[in-house]
């Protein structure tokens, strides 16, 4: 306890000493224990002056936790010769009762359905060398009614969707696809940046494939960072037209839509085989119709040699010069097919 609490010694700027002995009691108490992390659980498992009222004080606390966080992996775990980069998730927690703050259904890919729960999304600063992650700022997702009955009417929508005519509605405008509102997300990733101003230079944001989308792509940018993240295996892609011009209206953008079953050889930057399995990598700067920019995408495709069985992932950034292996290396992914 006595070199947990030297650790936190540089915080009392920020936090009273008597938080900061709470502090260093609650975190070896966590460490020690096991199973689910409850107040009950960790005044059983602290040492003397870590009781049940001295741990529900502490989370009564108002702390300035991104501040913490920063001046600690400052301290004591700052690299300045290293590359980082800011990653982002929503992690969710089953929670059952009615009257948890902030207690609602949200999607858990472990069930693969909403469940009752609590939700929180965490921005990390990761190591790119170590391959660690130091996790800087976290704050609970909190649905306000208008967003619960707005998701409530899409999906009744979707319900009632009748196939239509083909083609673009009659009467119906361009829209800039770089504008988009402000999010919860963009607010958190703004506070961090303000905060690591100057110590540490950040060029890219990870988040998964749910983030695979314009709008994440333009909060991003906004936010002065790059985008990695995932697309869907069946995203209509297409190539740059580099054909001659037509002679009437505006240049043609888009050329041949991406074939995922015959990628043309030229753009093919790696191949390994292990185990009768086949691992093809490809990266193009390709055009998707809903997005403003041009995207980086790199495409892994695992081919099983014998039965000719294979699958594939598209990942993609808009950073257009950020190469194949450090777009792959930044972003955990997986094959749903079995090879």
């Amino acid at each position: 306890m006595i070199d947990i609490l030297a650790l936190l010694q540089h915080l009392s700027p920020y936090v009273d000493m008597t938080t900061i002995r709470q502090m260093s009691r609650i975190i070896l108490a966590m460490l020690a224990m096991t199973g689910r992390v409850t107040m009950l659980g960790i005044s059983r498992w602290t040492e003397e002056g870590g009781s049940y009222r001295t741990v529900q004080r502490f989370f009564h606390t108002v702390i300035p936790w991104a501040m913490l966080f920063w001046l600690f992996f400052q301290r004591h775990l700052l690299d300045p010769q290293a590359t980082y980069f800011l990653a982002g998730d929503e992690c969710v927690v089953t929670k059952s009762g009615k009257e948890t703050h902030g207690l609602d259904r949200f999607f858990s890919s472990l069930y693969g359905k909403p469940v009752p729960s609590l939700a929180f999304f965490a921005l990390s600063l990761v190591h790119v060398q170590e391959r660690r992650s130091y996790p800087m700022m976290v704050e609970q997702v909190m649905r306000t009614e208008e967003e619960k009955k707005a998701a409530k009417a899409k999906q009744a929508a979707k319900k009632k969707k009748t196939k239509g005519k083909s083609g673009r509605p009659k009467g119906s405008k361009n829209r800039d696809k770089t504008q988009v509102g402000l999010t919860r997300i963009q607010q958190m990733v703004q506070k961090l940046l303000s905060l690591i101003m100057g110590v540490l230079s950040l060029e890219h944001l990870v988040m998964d494939g749910h983030f695979g989308n314009n709008n994440a792509v333009q909060m991003v940018w906004q936010c002065g960072l790059y985008l990695i993240s995932k697309l869907r295996h069946d995203s209509a892609l297409y190539f740059r037209y580099d054909g001659p011009y037509g002679g009437s209206g505006a240049p043609r953008k888009y050329g041949d839509k991406i074939n995922y079953a015959s990628i043309p050889a030229q753009y093919l930057k790696a191949t390994t085989t292990e185990k009768d399995v086949r691992t093809d990598i490809y990266q193009a700067d390709m055009l998707h119709k809903e997005f403003a920019q041009a995207l980086n995408v790199v495409i892994i495709v695992k081919t099983h040699i014998k039965t000719g069985a294979w699958a594939h992932v598209v990942l993609f950034s808009n950073d257009l010069t950020l190469d194949y292996d450090r777009l792959m290396d930044s972003l955990p992914y997986t094959f749903k097919k079995v090879i």
